[in-house]
């Protein structure tokens, strides 16, 4: 009988993270030509997949597994790169250079790129723990969902975010009765304008989803198994599966436990670097100052921030002078609706309509200081990619010219 040879215990480059910062942290790092021996390590069994289509085509059974695999798993052989799956890594000796797996494996490395992400935040209240309460995080979280689905009628969405609500656009398509409870006065407030919210909650009530607003979560019913979800009022909504959509918490224990700085994810400079040396951070648990927040740290959950902050490190790694410098873009798939953002409207103070949401095919401008630094663009492709451009060059444009949905933006703004 022959044995697989037991893996080095020490790597060039050792990546915690099998998720799109991970994966590209890795890709890039033989693209930049780094000949060192590599290492990615990850909680889950599977190789590196993308997220995004968890709440959306995975869930309706549009895409398979092998589909949103970022790369074949050969791929990863073919070019070096190590994979240590099913291992979580849950203390950093910074001083040493190694980690510490929960099996009690320790892990050398000359580098550490921590793109660990984060968990999906879990309700805090009573019944959070009831069988048929779900995340949506991990493909064995949606696995679980789908594999309850047939005995599900009655379905409660906690958390109007885009998790929350591309979960509920997909789980109309199966005739599930779909109520969504969000606690803020509309959806997505967080990341979007009134505008965009009312549009987003008219089209779901309008798909014969329930959409209720101001409502808090005070427990989850049931015996063993969630029958329904009480609210602050008193009400209970009856519900064989809750989902609960309502954030990550970043997963950066151990560094801060090793001493790096940080809180909301660990903090990082403009080349990924921790506080702890030789350690970067990159991806959902990195907390940056952006140039497109006015320069305030934050964390960005995004594939654009993820592939972005993964290169920078990896040049840097490589030798190779880089500073993160992106302009911020995401979307969201719902019902037909396709919903392109590029920059960041946190503060913004003005708002443009461009085109009629009753089109289904509109996109909405913010300004700062007369200044566009974000859009929302609904079904309109070309809004999204002229408009990066003005986001990126902080442009000054008319709002007259700005609402003029037949003004194309590469014409009122210089872009070369």
């Amino acid at each position: 009988m022959t044995h697989s040879p037991t893996p080095p215990a020490s790597y060039d480059v050792l990546i915690v993270g099998t998720g799109h910062a991970g994966a590209q942290a890795a890709i890039a790092l033989r693209q930049e030509g780094f000949a060192g021996t590599i290492a990615m390590i990850g909680e889950e069994a599977y190789p590196p997949y993308e997220r995004p289509p968890l709440s959306k085509e995975y869930l309706a059974g549009d895409k398979p597994f092998e589909r949103i695999m970022i790369r074949p798993e050969r791929f990863w052989e073919e070019r070096g790169v190590t994979l240590r799956l099913g291992e979580e890594v849950t203390a950093v000796d910074a001083d040493a250079r190694c980690v510490t797996t929960a099996a009690g494996a320790v892990i050398g490395y000359e580098h550490l790129i921590w793109a660990a992400g984060g968990h999906a935040r879990r309700l805090s209240c009573a019944g959070h723990d009831l069988a048929g309460v779900h995340g949506v995080r991990t493909r064995a979280d949606v696995d679980r969902l789908i594999a309850e689905l047939p005995g599900v009628e009655h379905v409660v969405v906690i958390g109007g975010g885009y998790i929350g609500l591309e979960a509920a656009a997909v789980l109309t398509k199966f005739d599930k009765q779909v109520t969504i409870v969000e606690a803020q006065d509309r959806v997505l407030a967080r990341v979007a304008g009134e505008v965009l919210s009312r549009f987003y909650e008219a089209e779901h009530r309008a798909h014969g989803v329930t959409v209720r607003l101001n409502e808090s979560v005070t427990c989850l019913e049931g015996e063993g198994v969630v029958t329904g979800v009480r609210l602050m009022d008193g009400t209970v909504l009856p519900a064989q599966m809750a989902i609960v959509g309502i954030g990550i918490v970043p997963a950066v224990a151990p560094l801060l436990a090793a001493g790096a700085v940080g809180d909301n994810g660990v903090t990082v400079d403009a080349q990924g670097r921790t506080s702890l040396p030789h350690v970067f951070a990159v991806g959902d648990c990195a907390a940056h100052a952006n140039d497109f927040a006015g320069g305030a740290v934050i964390r960005l959950e995004s594939v654009q921030n993820a592939n972005d902050q993964a290169t920078t490190a990896a040049r840097t790694i490589a030798g190779r002078e880089a500073a993160y410098h992106a302009v911020p873009w995401f979307w969201s798939n719902q019902y037909d609706l396709k919903l392109q953002t590029v920059g960041l409207s946190i503060g913004h103070d003005r708002a443009i309509l461009r085109g009629d949401p009753a089109t289904r095919s509109f996109s909405i401008v913010y300004l700062r200081a007369g200044k566009v630094i974000a859009l929302d663009c609904v079904n309109t492709m070309r809004d999204f990619v002229q408009g990066k451009a003005l986001v990126a060059g902080g442009a000054v444009v008319g709002e007259d010219a700005l609402a003029d949905a037949t003004r194309p933006f590469k014409t009122l703004w210089p872009l070369g």
